[in-house]
């Protein structure tokens, strides 16, 4: 077992979930599925997105989700930014600067690479404004990152 792993509580849905997730990343697996008896109810799930280990819990309805903890994903492309964003907030609802909830809940930051460079500018100027672009965004767009990039 990996020395991390999140862990991640539901009402009754950890199956469910599973199955989702790993429809949507394509470096995924799906684990066990630990019943209460041979014919009871799903207790806990396993699976694996992107090479990250994770367990869920049908634990009830006690604990929801909230933005305190999220999933950052790094995109390459504006491909995959696009295909997880409207994958991802299906049922759910999309929020500022690369944020979303899914249908469950849980938060995700769906963020391409290049955001971390431009904002990591050496020129203050650049980076402020590839900052200013981004805050005006729900889902990153690439092609306007750059463009405030490069205003003169």
């Amino acid at each position: 077992m990996q020395k991390i792993t999140p862990f991640l509580w539901f009402d009754n849905q950890a199956e469910e979930a599973m199955h989702y997730y790993t429809s949507i990343f394509k470096n995924s697996k799906v684990g066990e599925v630990n019943r209460a008896g041979p014919d009871g109810p799903v207790m806990s799930v396993t699976f694996e997105l992107e090479g990250q280990p994770f367990i869920a819990l049908n634990g009830g309805p006690q604990f929801k989700f909230t933005e305190a903890i999220s999933f950052l994903v790094d995109c390459k492309t504006q491909e995959e930014v696009d295909e997880l964003w409207n994958k991802l907030s299906e049922g759910g609802e999309t929020q500022r600067c690369g944020w979303l909830k899914d249908k469950y809940g849980l938060s995700w930051q769906i963020i391409p690479r290049i955001l971390t460079e431009l904002l990591g500018d050496r020129d203050p100027q650049k980076a402020q404004r590839v900052m200013n672009a981004m805050l005006q965004m729900d889902k990153i767009d690439i092609r306007e990152l750059k463009r405030a990039y490069e205003q003169s």
